[in-house]
């Protein structure tokens, strides 16, 4: 399936304490590899989702294959999938790799097929469902077999890039147009992030959109810079109130809450997220 051209131009959103992104401007071709760069708390998180018809932008205007946003945000969810964004995708550390692609699989079944695919055969639309699932973690480069106990491996068992992996592979199964990555790189090595980077590329080359937030852009990619953009905007914090970051740690699990990456870097990233789920909210 062809991915969606992306194309922003003074792109913004403002919150009840101020802006979250604002002058965002650029233009990808379909099947571009789309990078969010910028420091944490600069509105990276925010601008992934307007990007995907999650958030409503305030200033500006977007187009995302056809839809035109803020206004066709509907149409756009429905072509667009979301990975490894937390608070909104996280992956159960309790489940299985295996109990997650069934619950994702069954949530497709029901909600991700037309009228005319539910009156198919049963037998036809469960087959169907095994080849996308098997494409799905094909595409993500996750071999379930390679796991320490296959596809009975608990989340809490994964390493950082597998989970990251899986992730991608459950956003996959509907087959988007376009895929929006969150945190792309954090707490990775040089290594694993020219990994993870070479897996969002030949996601690429298969057609579909990819944007990805990043602390640093690979060269190769559409750089957009939150940090240039925020330059000119007020200094007042993202919106957002008090408690985010306890708001945003009830979502996370484990090694995902930012605990590691120094107190400003991880208040944040954190208060971002907080602060983007809440937007996202009002939309």
């Amino acid at each position: 399936m062809a991915g969606l051209a992306v194309t922003a131009r003074d792109f913004g959103l403002e919150g009840p304490r101020g802006w979250a992104f604002r002058g965002i401007s650029f233009a990808a071709e379909p099947g571009s590899l789309i990078a969010i760069e910028g420091p944490s708390g600069s509105g990276r998180t925010s601008l992934l989702l307007a990007l995907t018809g999650r958030m409503k932008a305030t200033e500006g205007a977007a187009v995302v294959g056809d839809a035109r946003l803020p206004r066709q945000m509907a149409a756009l969810r429905r072509v667009s999938a979301l990975a490894h964004v937390p608070g909104v995708t996280d992956l159960d550390p309790a489940l299985t790799v295996g109990e997650h692609v069934r619950e994702r699989a069954l949530l497709e079944r029901r909600f991700g097929v037309s009228l005319r695919e539910l009156l198919r055969p049963r037998a036809e639309r469960a087959k169907e469902a095994r080849l996308r699932i098997d494409a799905a973690l094909t595409a993500a480069g996750l071999d379930r077999e390679a796991l320490p106990k296959g596809s009975r491996t608990a989340v809490r068992d994964l390493e950082r890039v597998e989970a990251l992996r899986l992730s991608i592979a459950l956003a996959l199964v509907g087959r988007p147009r376009l895929l929006g990555v969150d945190d792309t790189d954090l707490k990775l090595s040089g290594a694993e992030r020219a990994e993870v980077w070479a897996l969002l590329r030949s996601l690429t080359e298969a057609g579909t959109t990819v944007v990805a937030v990043c602390s640093e852009a690979p060269g190769d990619a559409v750089a957009v810079s939150t940090e240039r953009a925020n330059s000119d905007a007020p200094d007042d914090p993202e919106p957002g109130g008090d408690g985010a970051e306890d708001d945003v740690h009830e979502g996370l699990e484990g090694d995902d809450v930012p605990h590691d990456r120094g107190g400003q870097a991880a208040r944040d990233d954190v208060k971002e997220a907080a602060d983007a789920f809440a937007e996202a909210g009002r939309a």
